[in-house]
């Protein structure tokens, strides 16, 4: 009876540790799902607020978004003439949106931005005679990369462009080594074939209402071109356009097959060495590699036949090349690795000095030489002194050879021994660093600016200065050192001659 009494009347104990573990598991259920909602939630913030930083980052790295602007009239000239390549584009853009715009997008394929030398801007404002032209800010835009990798430039505008207003703005830029030699190689016969690539259409991030391309060649000898209509050509224009309604990022590739035998020179590298001397010379040494760019000579030469037909054989080598030096220009040299070179002629003038030189060997497509050009100037037409005490040189930047694309330039400036805190202005950007060199009589060595640039072309031809400070009694040092020398040696010669150095007395 005991033991049935006992199996009919369970302990009140397991029934509560059974209930505890049965509602276990849905207490743990409850508090995971109400954890997870919690999470997702601040997952969805933090997303939100990530997104909207993204976005408030891109408005702000963009100040005009390109759906806001659009371009009235486009016209773009393209000077083919020589193996430098010259764009001049004049847009109108006005404002469609709400807000003020800053800032003006240009868009470049990526072959054309590996290949951009320059590129300037400047804003339009009155016409014809009061007319005036306000240069303008331009650089590389830290804006995604368009379709097809399209890079991007920003103008900054004078003052921010109000809605509904507009603004003429005149876009100007030099593009090198941009005409494929074709045929690639030529006898010395034939002439010089190229092609040119572009697009018919202005490419823009912006729509364009109406636009038109022209495009200038050397002579009228254009072998084919490619026909976008409305397309003709009259003489020495293909005219392309005009377009009308054209959406953003339009391009229609053409390829432009036309006869230029303007020598293609290339300085693959060109070293300047500018050594100031405090005592009124300024000396200058420059090194150069030329190539001829263009398509390369193949078979044998004849000289003969290059001086008895100037006109048909060897129509695009280099017969002779021009520098344009300073004025007042003295004790000029031009040599190589051989010996001076006489075929050189020295024109002068008050106001400027032309050196006409002639290489050593005609220079057909492909063929290199190398050669010296040095020459002295008075110290006073190119130092300065500032208002603040310090003293400056003003000097040219660029290739004095007229009409020559630069791979890599490098200007040595070298001080005086003693001067101090260098510094260097240069209206563009280059690669800027330090050196010393030593040269007769020097102790501490004379510090050397060395100022660095690719891709040069005339337009950088441009003035530079640098800057440094320097005491005039570290002029006095090398006399004062000479002077010590000689008297040393007097000293020691009269008291040789006054010594009594024999052993008998």
């Amino acid at each position: 009876m005991l033991a049935k009494t006992l199996f009919r009347t369970p302990d009140i104990s397991q029934h509560l540790r059974l209930g505890s573990i049965l509602l276990l598991p849905r207490e743990k259920t409850r508090v995971n799902m109400e954890v997870f909602v919690a999470r997702s939630r601040l997952t969805l913030i933090l997303s939100l607020l990530a997104l909207l930083s993204l976005s408030f980052r891109s408005s702000s790295s963009l100040p005009s978004s390109p759906s806001e602007l659009q371009i009235l009239t486009a016209e773009r000239r393209i000077d083919l003439a020589s193996h430098i390549i010259r764009v001049v584009l004049t847009l109108k853009v006005q404002n469609d949106g709400a807000s003020p715009a800053s800032n003006v997008l240009l868009a470049f394929p990526p072959p054309q931005v590996k290949h951009l030398a320059l590129i300037q801007a400047a804003e339009i404002t009155g016409k014809k005679k009061k007319k005036a032209v306000h240069p303008l800010d331009v650089k590389p835009s830290d804006h995604t990369d368009g379709p097809n990798g399209a890079k991007f430039f920003s103008i900054s505008l004078r003052n921010p462009l109000t809605s509904g207003g507009s603004v003429s703005v005149e876009v100007s830029y030099i593009l090198t080594q941009s005409l494929e030699p074709f045929p690639v190689e030529i006898s010395q016969s034939e002439p010089q074939l190229v092609l040119y690539r572009d697009s018919s259409s202005i490419l823009s991030p912006y729509a364009i209402k109406q636009q038109t391309t022209v495009i200038r060649t050397p002579s009228t000898k254009v072998e084919s071109f490619t026909r976008v209509e409305p397309s003709s050509q009259i003489r020495t224009e293909l005219k392309y356009g005009p377009y009308v309604d054209q959406s953003p990022y339009s391009f229609t590739p053409i390829l432009i097959h036309f006869e230029n035998n303007n020598p293609f020179a290339v300085v693959e590298e060109l070293v300047r060495e500018i050594e100031i001397s405090h005592w009124g010379n300024l000396q200058i040494t420059e090194h150069y590699t030329l190539v001829h760019n263009g398509a390369k000579h193949k078979g044998g030469f004849s000289r003969v036949e290059y001086q008895s037909r100037p006109s048909i054989s060897g129509v695009s080598s280099f017969k002779h090349l021009v520098a344009k030096l300073p004025p007042r220009v003295h004790s000029v040299y031009y040599r190589d690795n051989i010996g001076n070179i006489s075929t050189s002629h020295l024109r002068t003038s008050y106001s400027k000095s032309e050196l006409e030189i002639e290489p050593r060997y005609p220079l057909l497509g492909g063929w290199k030489a190398t050669f010296v050009i040095g020459y002295g100037l008075p110290l006073q037409d190119f130092l300065f002194e500032s208002n603040d005490g310090k003293r400056y040189l003003n000097f040219t930047f660029g290739c004095p050879i007229a009409e020559t694309v630069v791979n890599k330039i490098t200007n040595k400036v070298v001080l005086p021994e003693g001067s101090k805190n260098p510094s260097a202005v240069v209206p563009f950007s280059v690669d800027n660093r330090a050196e010393t060199k030593y040269t007769y009589l020097d102790i501490v060595g004379r510090p050397v600016v060395v100022l660095e640039k690719e891709n040069v072309v005339p337009e950088h031809n441009s003035h530079f200065q640098v800057y440094y400070d320097f005491h005039p009694m570290f002029m006095l040092a090398e006399p004062l050192m000479l002077t010590s020398v000689f008297f040393f040696l007097f000293v020691a010669a009269v008291a040789y001659l006054h010594m009594d150095i024999s052993i008998r007395k």
